[in-house]
Order: structure tokens, then C-alpha cells, then sequence
């Protein structure tokens, strides 16, 4: 079980260069169970000299795994997603246990996630350059080559889904791996680490130090790190892409989101409720595409307002590790203030409190833990905090709308632009807001799903670059052209050669 992937940790170690190390400095991270307040595990706060230890050891991995074919990284990789398959129902109820998410749903998310380091071996094999003959009897070839080490920087909402999607890219490009996971859950990406030594991978391909900020800027500032990809918060992405620019180094960047949920009166209302309540309180709510801005067509606002809120208080709220709780805790006591920080302003600015707003009543020792009631606020105006800011948890708004230009002009009405949701039966529609609503990622009756194939990445506020796809594969290398002249003999300009122009 959980305990027992916990145990594998030892006390006071980073992993890389394919083994255990212990921490240079004293500092320590306490590793939260956000449902009871319980301490699970302490973790080093690696200093410069950790980092620079570990880029080192990633630095010299780099070489020997950019000279392996794609075939054999390929699979290592896939033995990887075995080990991977083989402990989920234990990986689920780690990540549960750090989270708070329920058990339930860390079982679907883990069972895809291998599926991520299969699809990206498979692809890295088909990558090709290309060729073209050009103007003066030259031929053009263009090259793929990876970059080097690639930071990656992962958060804790989905801790082994986003690391897994960002170590895959990069691998199977041919990168080595610089990982800093989120001090509020750490410890599955230092055991994935160990379980890809165990799958066979040099040392220093995968390798991971634990800290908080300044760990994280450190990575960002050593001088082997290649390029760099942050899951975060919009203002540490400005931090980043900061020093990345000054370093004239790649950074990918998925950062905010608040996004917008149009739904028409075309829709069964059933079906509308039960959609946006997956959307808004999956994961409490927390995460960078949850759905948090409702746009719902004014002919059906208010039976709506009444069946989500109807919905809502159904939701059970409680211990994540049992099977039949829908929604556990936020991540930690600042989160949970935040959200009923957010709570009294939208009641300050007059939004109307559909249900929800305060913390649910448990037993102990959950009573201790960081729980928001799922929040519905109606009435919700573009010009209301809770419209504009992400709340990164239970609380969402209801906003009516008259006319499809109005739910754009809403929709758009915000600096981030990551994910969308639309929710009606006409094609035409469906198609002209996709087309008009500014998001990386629209979904059109269905929100969350995710697959390696469909790529993901936001505009504006929410970031820089794509995940999954092809894009991601090639975004994670260099291109290169090599051109070859083919005429049998060398016109000497300086001595008259021939002049083109």
C-alpha cells in the first residue's frame, strides 16, 4: 500500500546519478496529509550545491543516452510503463494519501498514465528529417538532435500525471531529466526515479532534488540545464521564463487557467448539471482547466442554478481513501483560506450563495483537515473577483448569457487561456465558439479528458508551448540544416566565380 511505497525513501535522500544520495544541507520539507493534518514524510530542501551535484550527474547521463538508438531508449521506457502498471493500485493510493484526491480518481488517472511513456517511444521512432534540392545545385537535410538536460519543474495537483507527461517528451527526444516536484508532494517522483533505475536506465537519465523556490530558480540558473518545463502558477512562470530569457534558453510553460463553460439550452439539463459538476469539482477543483466560469443561456439559467445546486450538496465530502467519497480536501491550510477568502468577496460584491461556502462537518480526525464545501455562487458579473481570479479549488461562478456573442465576450473576458468548455447539440455552434473562445484546449460536450495524442498548452497568462503530440516530441530537440553542395567543382568567387543573386 502507500505506507509501504513511503518506506522506500530514505531519510534525508535526493536521487540521481542513478542512486540514493544523501542531502548536502539540513534544511527539511514536511510532507502533509491534507485530510487529517498528519505528517507522512520529511524531505531534503536541496541546496546549490545538490543541485549542482545532480545537474552534473544529469550532464554525464545526457551522453550516453543521446547515443543510444531510439529503439533501445524506446524500450527502456516501455519497461518502465511496466513496472508502472504493475504497482498502480499502490501508486493511486500514494498519490491519494498526499493529495487528498479521492481514491477513486487517482485509480482511473493512474491506469492511463504509462500509456504516456509507451506512446512518446513509439513516436520518437518515426521522427524523420527531411531533404529538398534547392536553388544552385545544393541539397538540404534537416537533423533532429535533443537539447541536453531538461528541467523539469512539476506541481502537485496531478504529481506523477503532468511528471510523467513532461519525462516522456523529453526521454524519449533524447533529454536527460532535472526534476523538482512540488514541496507539497514530493515523494512519487523521487520512487519513480528509483523505478527507473530499477527498469534499467543509465545513471543520471532520471534525476530528482526536493526543495521549495529557491531549489526550483536554482535548477533554472545551472549551467547544464538546456531547457526548461514549469507546470505552475502564472506569477513563478514570469519567474522562469525571467531567467530562462536571460539564459536564451527554451522554456515551455502550463501555467493558470480559469476556465469558461458555455452551456445552451439545446443541452438535457441532466446531462449539462452532471457535466459541470465533473468539470468544476473534480480534484476539489484544483486544477489549471477546472471548470470555474458557467455561461449558461438565460432561457434555462435559472433550472440550471437549482439542479447544479441540487447536485452539489449530494457530493460526498470526506476521507479520500474510501471508495465511495466524491470529493476530499485542498491541498493544504493556505489553499483552503484562499478559497474562503474568495468565499466573503463574492458575497461582499453581491453574488447570490447557491449552496456551499463554508467547511463540512467530519468526524476526527478529518475534522482537522483542509475540506471546502463545493461553493456555487450565481449572479456571478465579469467585473466580480471570482470571475477574474482562479480560486484553485471548490468555488465556482453562474453568469447568464443572452446571445452567443455575449458568452464569447464573457468567455474571453479574463487574462488566461488555457481551457474551455461548450456544451451544446447544434454542430454550427459548437464550431463557431470553438473558433471564437481563446483557449489552448476547448472541449465540446466533455471537459478533462486528456490522451498523449491531443496536445495541450494555453495562450496569454496560461503559458507557453505544448504537451503531448508531436509538437511536444520536437519542441523537446533542436533542428538542425546541413547543406551539401553537389556541383563537381568549387566556383572561387574571390578569383570570378560565378555570382548569385
Amino acid at each position: 500500500m502507500s505506507e509501504s511505497l513511503l518506506k522506500t525513501v530514505p531519510a534525508n535522500s535526493l536521487h540521481y546519478g542513478g542512486q540514493w544520495r544523501k542531502a548536502r544541507g539540513r534544511s527539511k520539507i514536511l510532507v502533509r496529509n491534507p485530510a487529517t493534518q498528519e505528517v507522512l514524510a520529511e524531505v531534503p530542501a536541496a541546496e546549490e550545491e545538490d543541485v549542482a551535484a545532480a545537474a552534473t550527474a544529469a550532464r554525464e547521463g545526457f551522453a550516453v543516452w543521446a547515443s543510444l538508438d531510439a529503439a533501445e531508449r524506446a524500450r527502456l521506457m516501455v519497461v518502465l510503463a511496466g513496472i508502472m502498471r504493475a504497482r498502480m493500485d499502490d501508486l493511486a493510493a500514494l498519490e491519494s494519501l498526499v493529495t487528498g484526491r479521492a481514491i477513486r480518481e487517482m485509480r482511473a488517472q493512474m491506469g492511463r498514465i504509462p500509456e504516456w511513456l509507451e506512446y512518446f517511444a513509439a513516436i520518437a521512432q518515426g521522427l524523420e528529417g527531411e531533404s529538398n534540392r534547392v536553388k544552385g545545385g545544393f541539397v538540404t537535410l534537416t537533423h533532429y538532435e535533443p537539447i541536453g538536460v531538461a528541467a523539469l519543474l512539476t506541481s502537485w495537483n496531478h504529481p506523477i500525471l503532468i511528471l510523467v507527461k513532461k519525462m516522456s517528451a523529453a526521454l524519449a527526444a533524447g533529454n536527460t531529466c532535472l526534476i523538482k516536484p512540488s514541496e507539497l508532494a514530493p515523494v512519487s517522483a523521487l520512487i519513480l526515479a528509483d523505478w527507473c533505475r530499477e527498469a534499467g536506465f543509465p545513471p543520471g537519465v532520471v534525476n530528482v532534488v526536493t526543495g521549495e523556490g529557491a531549489t526550483g530558480a536554482a535548477i533554472c540558473r545551472a549551467p547544464d540545464v538546456g531547457m526548461v518545463d514549469l507546470t505552475g502558477g502564472t506569477a513563478t512562470g514570469r519567474k522562469v521564463a525571467a531567467i530562462a530569457a536571460e539564459r536564451l534558453i527554451p522554456a515551455m510553460l502550463e501555467l493558470g487557467g480559469k476556465a469558461p463553460i458555455v452551456i445552451w439550452d439545446d443541452v438535457p439539463l441532466e446531462e449539462a448539471t452532471a457535466g459541470a459538476l465533473f468539470a468544476a469539482f473534480v480534484a476539489s477543483g484544483q486544477t489549471c482547466v477546472s471548470g470555474t466560469r458557467f455561461l449558461v443561456s438565460d432561457k434555462i439559467y435559472e433550472a440550471f442554478v437549482a439542479s447544479l445546486k441540487k447536485r452539489a450538496e449530494a457530493i460526498r465530502v470526506g476521507d479520500p481513501s474510501q471508495t465511495e467519497t466524491d470529493m476530499g480536501p485542498v491541498i493544504s491550510q493556505a489553499s483552503a483560506a484562499r478559497c474562503h477568502e474568495h468565499i466573503a468577496t463574492a458575497l461582499a460584491e453581491g453574488a447570490r450563495l447557491v449552496t456551499g461556502g463554508g467547511k463540512p462537518v467530519l468526524a476526527a480526525p478529518f475534522d482537522s483537515g483542509n475540506f471546502v464545501e463545493p461553493t456555487v455562487f450565481a449572479d456571478v458579473r465579469p467585473e466580480m473577483r471570482l470571475f477574474q481570479e482562479e480560486v484553485f479549488g471548490p468555488v465556482v461562478s453562474v453568469t447568464p448569457v443572452k446571445s452567443e456573442e455575449e458568452a464569447v465576450q464573457f468567455a474571453n473576458n479574463s487574462p488566461f487561456g488555457l481551457g474551455a468548455g461548450i456544451w451544446t447539440r447544434d454542430v454550427g455552434r459548437a464550431h463557431r465558439l470553438a473558433s471564437a473562445v481563446r483557449a489552448g484546449v476547448i472541449w465540446i460536450n466533455d471537459h478533462h479528458k486528456n490522451d498523449p495524442r491531443s496536445i495541450w498548452g494555453g495562450f496569454q497568462d496560461s503559458g507557453l508551448g505544448k504537451e503531448n503530440g508531436w509538437d511536444a516530441l520536437k519542441s523537446r530537440m533542436r533542428k538542425r540544416s546541413v547543406i551539401v553542395r553537389t556541383a563537381p567543382n568549387f566556383d572561387d568567387w574571390f578569383a570570378g566565380g560565378a555570382r548569385y543573386g
